[in-house]
């Protein structure tokens, strides 16, 4: 066995320590006891990831570092996070030491000296990787990626089967490690927006299959004693378990002749302890529309009162068919899968058509509601096989409109009611009819905080900024004012909204203007689209204003969009390129590559949906 001395000349070899540096390095520990050196070895193996002085005091003390387990998430919303706090958790339990980090505060180039990485990663947008994912995704694809010759890994993804590039970043982490020589311990999982089973599922499993090794490789090792940390209380209400708020107010702020129904909505949190930060959403549960689910039951000539089997929150529930329908399974939204299923089983020719062209597909599924691709061909079929093939209640996330420093324990919402006519029925949204029209107000709604970190107030209150949020895209904008005000931040503040129509659609129009009367809001250009012959929206006012926005942000500003992803924040991001190519003397893809940096440094931020 080495002694210490030896020990250290060992970790001098490897490490850029020089002798007078181990000298105060060895002075420093010389009077701990055991339990002392036990807590510093693994404290400082923990904080410094591979850090030299960590290395040095691990040899010190004649400990060794225990095989680890490296937990990255790459998460735009919050989803990834919170399956990867899960993992952590239950390989903790199994008796793993476990690293967690977001992979926008992990070295990159320490990939090459992990043994074990399990990735939990999110796809925003169209395919592209989440806000805090950039620069890891970025390295990896990049001829500076290392060889991962020896580590072990397995990555569970998450995404929306509705979007073309479902999953895409999951993917690209799963064969980049691939391809730099890494081992699979289990094959990836690409999860829908009813990720919580599949995810259980992976998680069970990839703990089970590394328990062994990774705790046997850790046996012996001296115990880690935990340094008591401090901290807010967190509330004891989430996703799994949400909590029952009343809703105060449902009030429609779009004028008698918009041809928008938008509804204000203020929630009260009462004693939950729930708390969020300007910038978060959200997520409310619902029960579907009663006169829905009889429309669906009449069309299959089903009573409602078969009985079907559910799988919830690891659970078999046994439930009438009807009850399902209101509580548990989604039917406003409707899943490609289902129409793929009704296609296959009915025979249907349009359908089967429809499940060859995927484009059409998606677009089909986004028009469709599950009542209307059942009535457009008929078959017979079985309660529970219908049921199987139909997807979870997810709950929807809505931007939050207020400050907890402004309204305290109320939460704000800016809910765009989704309401059509198809053939001779009315179709609403799952979510929003609920809020607007089906639930009373002094009504329970069971609501949980989602926080998002890639969308927040900058912290130097003097910093300038710019918001982009047209229709309901206005929402979080709210929030930010109110939360500037609460805290007299000094920075300039710039709005871009827009809308149909001034006198109908102006959402918060006498905030906006006290806000500008008080000085708060500096400045505000407005963008109603069909108040002239020439549609004009917000990314029009932004060339009009080309020179300001770029002297905005040259002086620093940050950079705000909310909204429509499809088109509206395409079509300003293009504005930008524009801009900052026109007003900074650049091509367009130097202009690109400052946006990029502007997103890699969180002044570019996008909430869009």
């Amino acid at each position: 066995m080495l002694s210490n001395q030896q020990n250290v000349n060992q970790a001098n070899a490897g490490t850029a320590l020089d002798a007078s540096q181990l000298a105060q390095l060895q002075q420093l520990i010389q009077g701990y006891s055991p339990l002392q050196l036990a807590w510093a070895s693994g404290y400082l193996a923990a904080k410094s990831e591979m850090n030299p002085v960590a290395s040095a005091v691990t040899a010190a003390t004649g400990t060794q570092v225990s095989a680890t387990l490296t937990i990255l998430y790459a998460s735009q919303t919050g989803n990834a996070k919170g399956v990867a706090s899960q993992l952590a958790d239950s390989a903790k339990a199994a008796g793993i030491t476990v690293n967690l980090k977001n992979v926008a505060d992990y070295r990159p180039k320490s990939l090459k000296s992990e043994t074990h990485v399990l990735i939990v990663a999110s796809t925003n947008g169209e395919g592209e990787p989440p806000d805090d994912a950039i620069e890891f995704h970025e390295f990896l694809s990049s001829k500076k990626a290392p060889k991962l010759d020896g580590v072990k890994y397995s990555v569970l993804a998450l995404g929306d089967r509705s979007y073309e590039f479902f999953c895409q970043t999951g993917k690209d982490f799963d064969e980049r490690f691939a391809a730099l020589g890494a081992t699979r311990v289990a094959e990836r999982v690409d999860c829908d927006v009813d990720y919580d089973a599949e995810a259980g599922a992976w998680v069970t499993s990839v703990v089970e299959s590394l328990k062994d090794e990774l705790t046997a490789e850790s046996a012996g090792l001296a115990p880690v004693v935990p340094l008591p940390v401090g901290g807010d209380v967190v509330s004891q209400y989430n996703k799994q378990n949400p909590y029952a708020a009343e809703l105060l107010v449902s009030q429609k702020i779009t004028g008698r002749d918009s041809a928008k129904d938008v509804r204000h909505i203020e929630i009260d949190l009462g004693e939950s302890g729930l708390t969020y930060q300007a910038g978060d959403a959200l997520g409310v549960y619902f029960e579907n529309d009663t006169a829905l689910v009889d429309e669906i039951l009449a069309s299959l000539s089903l009573t409602g009162e078969e009985k079907v089997t559910i799988t919830k929150a690891g659970e078999a529930l046994q439930l009438g068919l009807k009850q399902a329908f209101v509580e548990e399974l989604e039917i406003t939204q409707t899943p490609l899968s289902f129409v793929e299923f009704w296609a296959q089983h009915s025979g249907d020719k349009k359908l089967t058509g429809l499940t060859e062209d995927k484009a059409a597909l998606r677009e089909y599924a986004a028009n469709h509601q599950v009542v209307d691709v059942i009535k457009s061909a008929v078959l017979a079929t079985d309660a529970q096989l219908l049921v199987d093939n139909l997807r979870k209640i997810t709950p929807r996330l809505y931007s939050i409109a207020s400050s907890q420093n402004e309204v305290e324990e109320e939460v704000h919402l800016t809910v765009g009611v989704v309401n059509y006519q198809f053939d001779e029925s009315q179709r609403f949204g799952g979510a929003s009819g609920f809020l607007s029209h089906r639930l009373e107000e002094g009504g329970a709604v069971k609501v949980f905080i989602e926080h998002n970190d890639n969308f927040r107030l900058p912290v130097n209150p003097e910093t300038p900024v710019i918001m982009i949020g047209p229709g309901t895209g206005v929402a979080p904008f709210r929030a930010f004012m109110q939360e500037r005000e609460a805290t007299d931040a000094t920075g300039d503040n710039w709005m871009f909204f827009g809308d149909q129509t001034f006198t109908q659609d102006f959402l918060y129009q006498v905030e906006w203007q006290n806000y500008l009367k008080s000085g708060l809001l500096t400045k505000m250009d407005v963008a109603f689209s069909r108040d002239q012959a020439e549609k004009v929206y917000v990314q029009h006012r932004l060339k009009e204003n080309a020179a300001d926005v770029f002297a905005w942000l040259e002086r620093g500003a940050h950079l705000y969009i909310c909204g429509d992803a499809n088109r509206m924040a395409k079509d300003v991001h293009q504005a930008l390129v524009e801009i900052i190519a026109e007003q900074g003397g650049k091509s367009a893809e130097q202009a690109e590559e400052y946006l990029k940096l502007l997103r890699s440094a969180k002044r570019y931020q996008k909430d869009v949906y």
